[in-house]
């Protein structure tokens, strides 16, 4: 159970005389120690029935407060974090109006009902926090209700059987509700979510977590600004972030989360706190893995960047080397201690040489941050590509003094961040959907050897591609820990996809994230612009050979055919339904080709293939058919 748990019942403690907590499963002991202090009791259920079936039991442990003890009696689950803003704000100024139940935000109306295609779904108040007064509570309808409901099998099952029906139902009934926030005013139908920032501006206490993983293709839609929430919210609120991001990240996929809550940091080349002083960054390290030595003064320039005292460890492959890199960097400004190491084999290149030959130095937690970098050439490929990743990689992560100073202030000020990378390179490289490559597989089974509880990417994995980034040690300790052999890494020259160097490469965020820490995406002015640039024609291009619809049902028109098999013959998809998409659930994915359509598009490709390599052939074809015709 995580904290931000414990401090929202703390908080709603000091509101309310009695709290008993539902768990669908099994609670760690010091879960249960946590809760001890101000939870009358705490009962282990089966994970069964949602939230539906707790709230069900509850009320009738209490049995629907036959004996009058209480005014009002409050049903929350977990789904939000918060007391984003006191409690006390909320309780009073709903003590003053007048209702039978309330909550804090409400769905409003849609027709058609979007789970049934027909009819209505009717406004209803959010039951993640109802709170019921006595007059309904004791009521013989309100027994009844809740004495029909079974528990349903599935998320929208559950959310038919009492959430959509709970506000209607007692409504008819003569009952009268509010909500603390008028959310009829926001202008669409799911506020908590589609708004989340103008309820934040005006101080909902409740931040939902549904909007930090969510398909960003939902959030996308409706243009709904998470970041303008947490902005907001860090401006005006003293709710501690980091319970936030400790447990969103145990759960989210993290390019999902990226994209939700713009994990993104475009950092100018001027300090943006140029008021303060700096802060104690904690000891800081630049560990180079040096192969090109004539690249070394190149690095060393970058390194100056750094704006306080930092050790310089360097590996490399010969001895000559090594007395080369410590003669280069003798006397250089702000360095505290060299360390040179020599490899004892050249198999792994720069993911060896820092999981094997320095392992110790990031085992002992003698530094805060370190900055990972390499004498990156990529003779494999074109030299403006080659050229253009490195810049990709050096200047978004050491771009000038102000640009590292920045840097450091974002790990100093923002204690979750694990990991530090540039964004993915994709100017030039078929990155884009992608970049798992020939990796996915083995990563599956490292995730398994590694024993990483988070979940990977489908499409897109966040990862420190080309293997330079600024890290937390004790964010990657499970990479370090682990022990890697030389014979594990390819020799030289086979340093391919599906090695282990590249596979780490992909897992290092999934690392960080299994660890409780998220990864930031950092990126100079400059390269932002082009970057952006170049990213925003790619999708206009794409999309103007597309037919004409939102960004959800081009994808869906894409996946429909990618599905099938890109068939030539693939029927057009019918356009995902609109109130579908409205209520956050996407469509399925339609199902794979049968045999006979498999086939039927085989036999098509073959001729098509045959037509194209032998003309002469489709013509004598076509004209025996029209002599025999």
């Amino acid at each position: 159970m995580d904290d931000y748990v414990v401090y929202f019942l703390k908080e709603l403690g000091n509101h309310v005389e009695q709290i008993l907590f539902y768990s669908n499963g099994p609670l760690h002991p010091d879960s249960e120690k946590a809760l001890s202090g101000f939870v009358s009791e705490i009962i282990i259920r089966p994970n069964v029935g949602f939230d539906v079936l707790p709230y069900k039991e509850g009320l009738e442990k209490i049995d629907f407060d036959r004996e009058c003890k209480f005014d009002e009696v409050l049903m929350v689950n977990h789904t939000c974090y918060g007391p984003i803003y006191p409690f006390e704000e909320l309780f009073s100024e709903m003590e003053s109006r007048q209702c039978d139940f309330w909550g804090v935000t409400a769905h409003m109306e849609m027709t058609p009902n979007p789970f049934t295609g027909t009819g209505r779904l009717p406004y209803h108040i959010n039951t993640n926090f109802l709170a019921v007064r006595a007059p309904l509570l004791r009521s013989p309808p309100f027994r009844k209700y809740w004495g029909a409901i079974k528990g349903a099998d599935t998320y929208e099952a559950a959310i038919q059987e009492h959430e959509t029906r709970f506000t209607d139902h007692f409504t008819e009934l003569g009952y009268v509700s509010d909500t603390y926030l008028d959310c009829r005013k926001y202008g669409t139908h799911y506020p908590a979510i589609l708004d989340i920032d103008e309820t934040m501006v005006d101080r909902n206490p409740l931040l939902k977590r549904r909007a930090f993983f969510h398909d960003p293709r939902f959030l996308e839609h409706y243009a709904a600004d998470l970041p303008r929430a947490i902005d907001v919210m860090r401006r005006t609120s003293d709710y501690d972030e980091s319970m936030i991001w400790r447990n969103v990240v145990r759960s989210a996929e993290l390019r999902n989360l990226n994209t939700n809550a713009s994990l993104t940091s475009i950092l100018p080349d001027v300090r943006m706190k140029q008021d303060a002083t700096l802060p104690d960054y904690g000891r800081v390290a630049v560990c180079a893995h040096v192969y090109y030595t004539d690249m070394l003064e190149e690095l060393l320039q970058l390194a100056d960047t750094i704006p306080v005292e930092y050790d310089f460890i360097a590996t490399t492959e010969t001895e000559e080397k090594k007395a080369f890199i410590e003669k280069a960097i003798a006397g250089r400004k702000n360095v505290g201690k060299v360390i040179v190491r020599v490899v004892e084999k050249n198999r792994g290149r720069d993911m060896s040489s820092l999981f094997i030959t320095c392992r110790d130095l990031f085992m002992d937690d003698r530094y805060d941050l370190v900055c990972r970098l390499h004498t990156k050439k990529s003779p494999q490929v074109a030299a403006g590509r080659a050229n253009m990743f490195k810049r990709h990689m050096f200047e978004n992560l050491l771009n000038s003094r102000g640009y590292t100073t920045n840097v450091l202030d974002m790990f100093h000020d923002n204690p979750w961040i694990g990991v530090g990378v540039p964004p993915l390179v994709h100017i030039g490289y078929p990155t884009m959907g992608h970049v798992w490559f020939a990796n996915r597989e083995k990563a599956e089974l490292f995730k398994i050897g590694l024993d990483l509880n988070i979940n990977f990417d489908t499409d897109t994995p966040v990862g420190a591609f080309g293997t330079m980034f600024w890290f937390r040690p004790r964010a990657l300790r499970k990479l370090f820990s682990h022990p890697w052999s030389w014979e594990d890494f390819n020799p030289e020259p086979h340093h391919v996809d599906g090695g282990l160097a590249h596979v780490l490469e992909r897992l290092i965020c999934y690392v960080a994230q299994d660890a409780g820490y998220t990864t930031q995406q950092i990126i100079n002015s400059r390269l932002a612009g082009w970057n952006f640039g170049m990213l925003e024609y790619k999708l206009q291009k794409i999309s103007a050979a597309l037919p004409n619809a939102d960004f959800t049902g081009q994808y869906n028109f894409l996946d429909h055919w990618r599905r099938t098999g890109y068939r030539i013959d693939s029927p057009h998809p019918a356009p995902a339904e609109h109130a579908v998409i409205e209520m956050g659930i996407l469509p399925p994915a339609p199902p794979p080709p049968t045999v006979s359509q498999s086939l039927e598009v085989l036999i098509l490709s073959a001729k098509r293939s045959i037509a194209h390599r032998y003309p002469w052939a489709l013509k004598l074809l076509l004209s025996l058919r029209r002599n025999i015709g």
